[in-house]
């Protein structure tokens, strides 16, 4: 198969948005990572993506809707806490998980009875949706465990041959992947931490509950190793000294013929002396925006271990402990 890429002129757009109604699958860019659509109604479609993502089955999909008016077609009811959460966050990272209507086959759900939806904060993603007026589930558009794409270069680097198109929208705003919060249960909880902090959240509906591990994947990256480059990962935990850890780690790792590079806030990159440092950033959430990019960065450039800083857990840095988590499959030192 020949994948093609597309700058997103309305002519592009239409054809893509026609590629979607007819069954094919179409990575598309939004203001966290590149997903990779189908009609969510259409089983044959949605099951393209787990094949072209090599992606568990028990693993649910995220559906991408154009306005809260279509969250009203997929969702069998919608509490009056969700109405608040769209209304204060969306468009953008956040997905709410409401009980789902019969229309959403189980394929898109992993079996399960609820569905994630969300309204992209992208130009390119809404004139997609729009222009093809059916709802669509969309994963990240890498390999299953891969880092989530940031760049229609990721995409391709994964999916080249593997899809018919990609929408080219240019880097990705956000970075990491969408908070996800259930409201089908008394708190809310939050089953995923992402673009958008919990703090946020709480100050506009008050308590919620966070799920820490669940053996049945509630919502996507909960079960599964995820976000993993070639070189094998580890991170840092949060303390003012880290990173004379990180140095004597480092050293130990070059003295036994592994090729290490550290990620580390460009404040901080100084602390390193001459050790081999990529820079992600002033801030967390530049941190946060760079993770994935440099994780295949360093793939790019032949680096065989990962060190990457830890952070404070609060605010976009309980995301980011949560991507370092699954990156380094738990390795923390």
């Amino acid at each position: 198969m020949e994948t093609k890429v597309y700058m997103p002129t309305p002519t592009n757009i239409r054809h893509c948005a026609a590629l979607l109604k007819r069954g094919d699958i179409v990575a598309f860019p939004t203001e966290t990572v590149y997903g990779l659509g189908a009609d969510a109604r259409n089983e044959t479609a949605v099951r393209k993506i787990y094949e072209a993502k090599g992606r568990p089955a028990d693993n649910p999909l995220i559906v991408h809707v154009a306005d809260a008016a279509q969250i009203k077609e997929i969702a069998a009811d919608i509490p009056a806490v969700a109405v608040k959460l769209t209304e204060s966050f969306s468009p953008g990272p956040l997905t709410v998980v409401y009980r789902k209507k019969s229309i959403i086959p189980d394929i898109v759900t992993g079996g399960l009875q609820t569905v994630g939806i969300r309204i992209p904060a992208h130009p390119v993603a809404l004139d997609l949706l729009r222009d093809a007026g059916v709802p669509v589930c969309a994963p990240s558009a890498n390999l299953s465990t891969k880092p989530s794409p940031t760049t229609a270069k990721h995409v391709m680097e994964d999916m080249d041959g593997r899809i018919p198109a990609v929408l080219d929208g240019g880097a990705c705003r956000v970075g990491i992947e969408s908070t996800v919060i259930d409201v089908t249960t008394d708190p809310p909880r939050i089953l995923r931490k992402g673009g958008i902090p919990v703090e946020e959240i709480v100050r506009v509906i008050g308590d919620v509950g966070v799920v820490r591990s669940d053996s049945t994947a509630l919502c996507p990256g909960m079960k599964y190793k995820h976000y993993a480059p070639k070189a094998e990962v580890l991170f840092s935990a949060y303390y003012d000294d880290m990173h004379s850890t990180i140095c004597e780690y480092y050293d130990k790792l070059k003295t036994s013929g592994k090729n290490p590079v550290i990620l580390a806030l460009a404040p901080r990159a100084k602390l390193y002396g001459s050790r081999a440092v990529m820079t992600v950033g002033a801030d967390y959430r530049a941190y946060a925006h760079n993770l994935f990019a440099d994780l295949r960065l360093a793939d790019e450039k032949g680096y065989t271990v990962v060190i990457a800083e830890g952070v404070e857990p609060k605010g976009i840095g309980e995301s980011l402990i949560n991507r370092l988590i699954k990156s380094s499959g738990g390795q923390i030192i």
